[in-house]
């Protein structure tokens, strides 16, 4: 993941947050799923800091949405504590970036009810997938 394109899904998420008035964090991870770049927006809840970038850690890792691995755990009933990492989780909000057809990295986005993450982060990484 290149930081020139991971800050051009936190800018445009921003600005979008920004036109709504929505407060969020945003959280663009590497394939390892590790940070690339990062915003937290006016008025996003403290928890969501991290919650973001946990959301883009699982999706990067697992190479499919959080929401994805959420829906899995819960109907084939293997806890998330299964993979031996406490920032996996299962709440919407984490999408894979594929380009070429690897994951290239992820993005997090948490703060806004849940359909809402999930909304933004597929538009942020459609930005920058093929």
């Amino acid at each position: 993941m290149r930081h020139a394109d991971a800050m051009r899904v936190v800018e445009a998420i921003q600005a979008e947050l920004e036109r709504s008035g929505g407060g969020a964090a945003v959280a663009v991870t590497d394939t390892h799923g590790e940070l690339v770049a990062f915003v937290r927006t006016d008025g996003c809840p403290l928890p969501s800091i991290g919650n973001a970038m946990n959301k883009a850690y699982t999706a990067s890792r697992e190479r499919i949405t959080s929401e994805e691995l959420g829906r899995r755990s819960r109907e084939e009933g293997f806890p998330m504590t299964n993979f031996g990492d406490i920032r996996y989780t299962g709440w919407g909000g984490g999408v894979p970036i594929i380009r070429g057809g690897r994951t290239i990295g992820a993005v997090g986005v948490s703060g806004l009810p849940e359909a809402e993450d999930v909304v933004l982060a597929r538009m942020g990484a459609e930005l920058v997938s093929d």
